[in-house]
């Protein structure tokens, strides 16, 4: 009977991580496609949090029950955040490989940092931004978004 317990006991241990609550963060490079080296590129990583049922309005073909949401952007907004300076893809003399090589030691130190802070990287997700057909300007944004156990 008591290795019966015994065991059961150790079953509910094994499953306790997956019940453990997570938090995700998430760490957003901007990096300048603007010629002549004219963009800024950055990291950056909120140092406060909001909660987005704050300015969240639910919305209906009612109009008696649809209700805007009245937030100001200024509530909204983060004053608060890390900004890591990176260098722009292009400067005068054309496109710099040496400045995404910079870059990508920059950013894998920042991965790494958040690594040994205990955040698991779980996904990454890129887009890029330009005007269309022959517009020479635009940034590449990538979303690193980390999660770990709630402390």
């Amino acid at each position: 009977m008591k290795k019966l317990v015994l065991l059961i006991a150790l079953g509910f241990l094994c499953f306790t991580d997956a019940f453990a609550q997570v938090e995700y963060k998430i760490i957003t490079s901007v990096e300048s496609i603007v010629p002549n080296g004219l963009g800024r590129s950055r990291i950056v990583s909120a140092t406060e949090d909001r909660d987005y049922k704050e300015f969240t309005s639910l919305r209906s073909d009612d109009k008696k029950e649809d209700k805007r949401n009245k937030s100001d952007r200024s509530e909204i907004r983060v004053k608060n955040f890390e900004e890591t300076k990176l260098l722009n893809f292009y400067n005068l003399g054309g496109i710099r490989f040496q400045n995404i090589a910079a870059n990508d030691a920059v950013l894998t130190s920042k991965v790494n940092t958040m690594i040994e802070e205990g955040w698991e990287l779980a996904f990454v997700t890129s887009a890029v931004e330009s005007a269309g057909k022959g517009d020479g300007n635009g940034i590449f944004i990538t979303r690193f978004i980390f999660k770990r156990n709630k402390q």
